[in-house]
């Protein structure tokens, strides 16, 4: 009987030493970096430093709209996608592998494929020239065209990452008892009130997961706004590695990391707090 009281604890050890040794430790470690002086002492000269950065600005206003309609545009085209699975009688299993491709392609990938359609002798000035558009190659990806380079980490970060949260909302649909929606039918419901009044409500946990996942990896978004723009397109991420690998100032590059940490907890205090389960909110 003993033995069978510490089981869970045994069997979840592992995980938590995991997130002890790669999460909690480095995490310390970076909040400590983040408030120590050069002689050693607590300061916040390092946030001082970070404001006074002349990307500061623009890495954070970048970083918060890229989430802002990254993030939207993901969760409402991966409804869509798992809707649309569901719905489907045959070959429901080929459309799942092929729309789940993304996820085996890595940020700097994304970033490479999508540089090979918006450079200047890329895919679409090719395509414009032949249809007669333009005359001449047209420079997408330059410190004059912030906005196209924002379109483009856009883009890339739509197609790459979509696939996320399409699975987890195609785990989160096969969860929802059939019988629900079978008896709002019987009563009359259309298709959208079902979608509405039926499915959208029992999904709520899986969106608030897909929310908070997708969020917190959108504000860590680095490596395709690299290949895409460089330092054209400044975000948090990107300064912290500039920071600590370019002018070698761990301390600041923590700060960055710090503000980044902050963005993602209070985003993810939002959610739970305006999509958490009835009960809770009764209770």
């Amino acid at each position: 009987m003993r033995t069978e009281r510490y089981l869970p604890y045994a069997l979840i050890a592992p995980s938590v030493l995991f997130l002890l040794f790669f999460f909690a430790w480095p995490l310390l470690e970076a909040l400590l970096l983040s408030v120590r002086g050069g002689g050693g002492g607590w300061t916040l000269e390092n946030f001082q430093r970070m404001a006074a950065d002349l990307y500061f600005k623009d890495a954070l206003k970048y970083t918060l709209l890229l989430a802002l309609v990254v993030v939207p545009l993901q969760v409402v085209l991966a409804l869509g996608m798992a809707m649309l699975l569901g719905g489907l009688s045959r070959g429901r299993d080929l459309f799942l592998y092929v729309w789940t491709i993304p996820l085996g392609i890595s940020d700097l990938a994304a970033g490479i494929v999508w540089l090979a359609i918006f450079t200047e002798r890329g895919y679409l000035n090719s395509l414009l020239q032949a249809l007669g558009l333009i005359e001449q190659p047209q420079l997408w990806l330059s410190y004059e065209t912030p906005w196209m380079i924002f379109l483009a980490v856009v883009a890339a970060e739509v197609w790459r990452a979509t696939a996320i949260v399409f699975v987890i909302l195609v785990a989160g649909l096969q969860l929802i008892p059939k019988e629900y929606s079978e008896a709002a039918e019987v009563f009359g419901a259309t298709p959208w009130q079902r979608f509405w009044r039926v499915t959208l409500p029992l999904l709520k946990p899986s969106l608030q997961v897909a929310l908070i996942l997708r969020t917190i990896l959108a504000l860590e978004v680095f490596a395709v706004v690299v290949a895409l723009g460089g330092r054209n397109l400044p975000v948090l991420a990107g300064e912290a590695y500039y920071w600590y690998n370019a002018y070698q100032n761990p301390g600041v590059a923590a700060a960055y990391a710090v503000v980044v940490l902050g963005i993602s907890v209070l985003a993810t205090l939002v959610y739970l707090r305006l999509m958490r389960p009835r009960q809770e909110e009764a209770a």
